[in-house]
């Protein structure tokens, strides 16, 4: 492969960029811009509330990705209409998604969780809805649901499957197992839903091939898209305390080493799955851990020149076996 690949539009994904982005896709869905909306409707998690255990995920805090204007303490509505302030300001001709990001947005009852969705997507300028979730807390009738609507709107089921090997799951707390990760994500595909997933690289006891595994076997899934990022140090988390006390159980990379993790996972990772991020930047003031001192589109734009530098693309590596 030459430069003139890379300016080619030859990618199967149509662009000229090494790795095939989730941005570039919905930007020719919608013909322009199109920005995720965060809503915080109050959920709790089956980790958290006693079902399936206490204290949540060993390296969460939901105040290390949620914007400003997401809160629970106002109603769907007025978050919408916050988040659309405040990104109106900064772009013209933008179309919106509604994205229940906080903590488990399929954990309730199915008529409860009807209405919120229902209330956001009757909301002027709402496109489509994104609904984070664990792979254990969905359910036939709810796949119905989102099935129906999606020949109407844009439907997104984001799974947090974090990592493919069951020592790290049971080690951060997740509650469930890789296999029922592999389950859901089966279970929504084909019906017309977008079928994400969200991965940490760097938890506790993984190894590098560990985390290039993680890409191997993901490939193997019907994704349509991927989220990945660094893991971050989260002060108040219990991980925080882990990393204090066994810092050599982490993987700690250098923004530089970061990014050759990444470049290498993606040349092993389907290219048919479209990556949404690539990493994540929360609030200096609750990283306890080393911080890049990077914003992420600074740490995109490193990995794509450098994958360009090395003559390498999302899928190169990719093998079905």
């Amino acid at each position: 492969m030459n430069v003139t690949r890379f300016s080619g539009l030859s990618f199967p994904w149509g662009h000229s960029r090494p790795f095939n982005d989730l941005s570039g896709y919905l930007k020719g869905k919608f013909g322009t811009r199109v920005q995720k909306l965060s809503i915080d409707a109050g959920f709790t998690c089956p980790n958290r509330d006693g079902s399936k255990g206490t204290g949540g995920c060993t390296f969460c805090n939901n105040k290390s990705f949620n914007p400003g204007y997401c809160s629970s303490e106002i109603s769907v509505n007025q978050q919408i209409k916050q988040g659309m302030t405040f990104f109106s300001a900064k772009y013209q001709n933008i179309r919106y998604l509604a994205y229940f990001q906080a903590y488990t947005n399929t954990y309730s009852s199915l008529d409860q969780l009807i209405n919120l969705y229902n209330e956001a997507l009757n909301y002027p300028g709402i496109s489509g809805i994104v609904v984070g979730t664990r792979p254990d807390c969905i359910s036939s009738p709810l796949l119905d649901y989102f099935e129906e609507l999606a020949k109407h709107f844009y439907v997104s089921l984001e799974f947090g499957v974090e990592s493919t090997l069951e020592k790290t799951l049971v080690r951060v707390n997740r509650g469930h197992d890789y296999q029922e990760s592999i389950k859901a994500i089966e279970k929504t595909a084909n019906r017309g839903i977008h079928v994400g997933a969200h991965l940490i690289l760097g938890l506790p006891g993984e190894t590098v091939e560990d985390m290039l595994n993680h890409s191997r076997k993901l490939s193997l899934l019907p994704l349509n898209m991927l989220k990945i990022h660094q893991l971050q140090i989260i002060r108040g988390t219990r991980m925080e305390s882990e990393y204090l006390t066994c810092p050599e159980d982490f993987v700690t990379f250098s923004a530089d080493e970061y990014i050759d993790l990444v470049i290498r996972f993606l040349e092993l990772l389907n290219p048919a799955i479209m990556v949404e991020r690539f990493a994540s930047a929360s609030p200096a003031d609750l990283i306890a851990g080393k911080r890049w001192g990077l914003k992420n589109f600074e740490i995109v734009a490193k990995i794509e020149k450098e994958m360009i530098s090395r003559n390498t693309w999302q899928g190169r590596l990719f093998s079905l076996k």
